[in-house]
């Protein structure tokens, strides 16, 4: 008789447990998570013009050919070579960067002075506040139109007024005149008047940003100013000009970034006629005058390298240090 011996079923295999995540990885899981969507936008909507943008400065391409045009074409340096001899570019450099400080440095100075008198408290204070936002959420298209009716040399209320009331002997064509004559000095009338209305459809930004870091100012320091027989204008110096110092800095940056690539007032108002061509409107007609598209993405990126450098420079030199405040 011969013994056999029985198959004894094997042991199941024990299972490792899994490996429990630390409250450092699951917040830095759920934060990728929240972020995804955000950086997928930007990636969309910024990254990829950006890099689209940079292909096509350095391609010889036009309107006419950019379907037989493939995505990796023949670079060149002829379009910045264009753009750099190409008359009426340095002028239009200049007239951007004169537009862009005036209307920044306007607008700060307007929404100070708003926030300034609308800080403390009157009857209809609110509705006065409201009033003060409407040329900033007013349609650009809208604002354009009334300014353009309000100074019109044939029926335009500022002619009228000022043959009424201020003795002007004619019309004054404050959107198509290129240099008007005021006691003996030429001033560039029209590029002064795109900046009025820069200043004025952009000053209730200012006004916001100023008019809450009024609001968190301590009244204690103004009350011991005012009982140590502080004038008003020594209260302003000394005491709310150094507490607005960190915003007015940063509204500086944020207009001037705004007002350096501004188009739609600019071609609303004057078509960048009458030395009022900025840079962005010089684009446009590189685009859509001549349909050079090469030509238009190259001045493009040339305008963001100008903003660029400005900014650097700021905040190297001139951005307030932590230290100092």
């Amino acid at each position: 008789m011969v013994a056999t011996r029985e198959d004894r079923p094997a042991a199941p295999e024990r299972r490792r447990p899994a490996r429990q995540l630390t409250r450092r990885q699951r917040e830095n899981r759920a934060g990728l998570a929240y972020l995804s969507p955000t950086f997928v936008v930007v990636l969309v909507v910024v990254v990829v013009p950006i890099l689209w943008t940079i292909l096509l400065a350095f391609q010889r391409l036009r309107l006419i050919n950019i379907r037989r045009t493939g995505l990796f074409g023949d670079f060149t340096l002829r379009n910045f070579e264009y753009v750099f001899t190409s008359p009426g570019f340095w002028s239009s450099l200049w007239t951007t960067l004169v537009y862009t400080v005036g209307g920044t440095a306007f607008s700060i100075l307007f929404g100070l002075i708003a926030a300034l008198a609308l800080r403390k408290r009157f009857p209809g204070r609110t509705l006065v506040r409201a009033s003060v936002l409407l040329p900033y959420v007013a349609p650009v298209v809208a604002v354009t139109f009334v300014w353009e009716i309000m100074l019109s040399p044939q029926f335009g209320v500022a002619n009228d007024w000022g043959q009424r009331f201020l003795g002007w002997d004619r019309p004054i064509a404050f959107l198509s005149q290129r240099e008007y004559s005021l006691w003996g000095v030429d001033i560039p009338l029209a590029l002064i008047t795109v900046i009025a209305f820069e200043a004025w459809r952009y000053f209730p930004f200012a006004f916001l940003f100023i008019l809450a870091r009024l609001q968190a100012v301590p009244k204690d320091l103004e009350e011991a100013a005012v009982v140590d027989g502080a004038a008003p204008t020594q209260l302003f110096r000394h005491i709310l000009l150094p507490q607005l110092g960190a915003v007015i800095a940063l509204l500086s940056v944020l207009r001037f970034i705004m007002t350096f690539n501004k188009f739609d007032d600019v071609w609303l108002l004057t078509g960048g006629g009458a030395g009022t061509q900025v840079a962005s409107v010089r684009v446009y007609d590189f685009l859509t005058s001549r349909l050079d598209i090469g030509a238009a993405a190259a001045q493009g990126l040339v305008l963001a390298a100008v903003l660029v450098v400005l900014l650097v420079v700021y905040l190297k030199f001139f951005a307030p240090r932590e230290d100092e405040s």
